[in-house]
């Protein structure tokens, strides 16, 4: 069984797009031991509750600098013996001895094709906003391991989706999520609980068989 936290800081829409694939069956060797929310407030946390799953609150303004928030966070997932660590529209940059102490454990989805309209200040709907004002007609979303670079990670799955001339913003946003992101995030951890995803440097390999 793949122990996993979920760290949410506000919806939870990819939370919830998890916990419905979880109860389907889809993955039956992953468990969400936590919901870890920056926010008391996240709407996230009422998701996880739903599902009676452990809510912990480690809000980022109890913390001095971001070492010793993520020391917390740290310290509290060891306590529960995480295995992998998923980013759920988690709106603050990890440290380095966190990334160091789970690496290649810590998943994250970005709503753009990486390395397009990625890394620091582009997150919520500005990636969105960035790829409408340049005219692109293919968008979508990827799901990658974390390190030090923000959204440089080794990439394990993408999606691609694509532009309506009537797009706006919100309603790209809106696609993307439901055509990308609520797909390849859960699959994603499946296949990382079935064994088969390999980082080999910048690459990712992903085996056709379970392990």
């Amino acid at each position: 069984m793949l122990n996993v936290a979920v760290l949410v800081s506000g919806g939870g829409t990819n939370l919830q797009a998890i916990l419905d694939k979880i109860q389907e069956g889809y993955m039956p060797e992953v468990k969400i031991v936590s919901v870890i929310s920056s926010k008391s407030d996240a709407y996230a946390i009422k998701r996880a509750e739903k599902y009676n799953i452990p809510v912990k609150i480690i809000p980022r303004r109890d913390y001095g600098d971001n070492r010793s928030f993520s020391r917390a966070l740290i310290e509290y997932m060891q306590s529960i013996k995480v295995d992998l660590v998923v980013l759920a529209g988690f709106m603050y940059i990890l440290s380095e001895e966190f990334i160091d102490t789970y690496k290649n454990r810590i998943v994250n989805v970005h709503p753009a094709l990486i390395p397009a309209f990625c890394g620091e200040g582009y997150y919520g709907i500005i990636p969105h906003e960035k790829a409408l004002e340049y005219g692109v007609k293919v968008v979508g979303a990827t799901v990658h391991f974390v390190t030090k670079e923000c959204d440089g990670g080794p990439i394990i799955l993408q999606k691609a989706v694509y532009v309506k001339e009537e797009d706006t913003p919100e309603s790209l946003q809106k696609r993307v999520m439901e055509e990308a992101e609520w797909n390849i995030l859960p699959e994603a951890i499946k296949l990382i609980s079935e064994g088969r995803v390999k980082v080999e440097g910048r690459k990712v390999r992903i085996s056709q068989t379970v392990n």
